[in-house]
């Protein structure tokens, strides 16, 4: 009898982070897959990635409308809790045999404690890194809710063995990210046209000449300073005058400050060398950060595919802080002066060689295959 997987997505990055995980998952002889969509993934004003997920030829088991209005410390609170209660029913209907969550978001913590409550083995992608912000908190707090551990590296392995967690329950897997990565790095050049494709706001810019791409997502312990952050990004961008592909951020406690900033200064310069997207799907987005002169923001893309890739990076500000990053990153503070400077610097320096940090490019093969065989308990052996 096939396993029942039932992998729960929540957002635009968490798709990205597990896709290959799916699609192994989907075509493994011995794995049912129980695809749950919810959250910030169905929302249309954050593109509505479960159109293209499902376009990407996945059968949505469940959708779980839990996204509190507000982007506050408090609605994400709310929204957490709303998901916990929400997904408890879905479980029970579905009645998985194990349930994989992704990374660090609080919809990855609503998602492993209902499980954990639900008696379901917890299946965590992405456990075992470092980072700045209350991401790290969750990360740790699910990887103690978890029951195997699909880990990145051994670096990060070794956290979550140090966390207690039973050795034989930690796999040096690789991140999914990174096979999507080693599949954008094979295709090579950018075959579409972003503009024709994606619509977004602001003029079509000429990319020929080389272009930025910016995520710059509001740090949860810091939200309230959100607006104030993004700000030297957009002033440093403007003023170097190189095309940008700017993304939407994530759904976060300060996005709405994130926001706004953005639309103000939209609103005082005019027509600007910006043009804004809310979203598109993984492989594309991935095509044009591979072939862009830098990627600048505080995404973990900019860390982890960027890495694999060599594509130059600058790194704003601390919300990736202790993360294990690759020779491409250069870290900077908010300031537009040294935003500038860095740009100018990854720009001139070029393409860097690709680095294995997080992945070689098997990782969704590499769960699939744990999840049809390994033993399933929810039952722990302490390793203090």
């Amino acid at each position: 009898m096939s396993r029942k997987v039932c992998v729960v997505i929540t957002a635009r990055p968490s798709y990205a982070r597990v896709k290959t995980a799916l699609r192994a998952i989907q075509e493994h002889e011995d794995l049912e897959l129980q695809l749950v969509v919810g959250a910030s993934a169905l929302l249309e004003r954050y593109g509505a990635p479960v159109d293209y997920i499902e376009r990407d030829g996945f059968d949505i088991a469940a959708r779980v409308y839990m996204v509190v209005e507000g982007e506050n410390l408090v609605t994400s609170a709310k929204s957490t809790g709303l998901g916990l209660v929400e997904l408890a029913t879905v479980f029970d209907n579905l009645a998985p045999d194990v349930v994989v969550t992704v990374a660090d978001r609080y919809e990855t913590l609503a998602t492993a404690a209902a499980a954990a409550y639900s008696n379901l083995p917890v299946a965590h992608v992405q456990g075992g890194e470092i980072t700045g912000s209350i991401d790290e908190r969750v990360r740790h707090a699910v990887t103690k809710l978890s029951d195997l551990h699909f880990v990145s590296n051994e670096r990060a392995a070794d956290y979550v063995r140090r966390m207690g967690e039973d050795p034989a329950t930690v796999f040096v897997t690789g991140g999914p990210d990174i096979d999507l990565a080693a599949e954008t790095a094979a295709a090579g050049g950018l075959d579409f046209d972003p503009f024709e494709s994606f619509g977004g706001v602001g003029d079509r810019l000429e990319l020929n000449d080389g272009y930025a791409v910016v995520l710059q997502h509001p740090v949860t312990t810091s939200w309230a300073e959100a607006r104030d952050q993004v700000t030297p990004t957009l002033q440093a961008l403007h003023g170097i005058g190189i095309a940008t592909l700017w993304f939407w951020p994530n759904v976060d406690a300060g996005s709405d400050g994130t926001s706004k900033g953005i639309r103000v200064f939209r609103e005082t310069n005019g027509r600007t060398n910006m043009h804004f997207f809310r979203t598109m799907p993984p492989e594309d987005f991935l095509k044009l950060v591979n072939n862009a002169a830098v990627i600048v923001g505080n995404s973990s893309t900019a860390i982890r595919e960027c890495s694999f890739l060599g594509v130059p990076a600058v790194d704003i500000g601390n919300r990736q802080s202790g993360r294990e990053r690759g020779h491409n990153v250069v870290n900077v503070p908010y300031d537009a002066d040294e935003i500038t400077a860095a740009v100018h610097a990854q720009i001139a320096r070029g393409r860097y060689p690709g680095e294995h940090i997080y992945g070689d490019g098997r990782a969704g093969v590499r769960i699939a295959d744990t999840l049809a065989s390994v033993p399933l308990t929810i039952e722990k052996r302490l390793w203090y």
